[in-house]
């Protein structure tokens, strides 16, 4: 990895959409001028543990090391079997999905007597979602 004082953030920041990353670049390049981890923690209000973690990881891995990781969340209630289950029940049954607000009602119901899982109303259209059906 190059180090940091090889790098010239100017233009990364520039270029950067991600807000995130964004705030970590600007980081850097405070250290890189000769701020300590503290100052730099203060200036952009987030904590030095976070700045010591973007250094760490900037050193190990570049600036690759700075992106963000992806989140696994928190598992489906219903298992990969019972998703593709409701999948074909949604495309036999013609339940109508686009836009229509009673469908949503119909798919939880189903969920509820056929496989024992309470969800709430809002948690249909993101498992719809999941399934693409939205």
């Amino acid at each position: 990895m190059p180090p940091i004082n090889n790098i010239n953030f100017h233009p990364l920041i520039a270029q950067e959409t991600n807000a995130r990353m964004r705030i970590r670049l600007i980081a850097l390049s405070h250290i890189q001028d000769g701020a300590s981890n503290t100052q730099t923690a203060r200036y952009l209000k987030v904590s030095r543990h976070s700045v010591n973690n973007w250094v760490k990881q900037f050193n190990e891995e570049g600036i690759a090391g700075l992106k963000e990781k992806s989140r696994s969340g928190r598992p489906s209630r219903l298992s990969p079997n019972q998703q593709k289950q409701l999948s074909i029940y949604i495309r036999e049954s013609n339940i109508k999905l686009n836009g229509n607000n009673s469908s949503a009602p119909i798919v939880l119901n189903y969920i509820k007597h056929e496989f024992g899982i309470e969800y709430k109303l809002k948690n249909i259209y993101r498992i719809l979602n999941q399934l693409n059906f939205s």
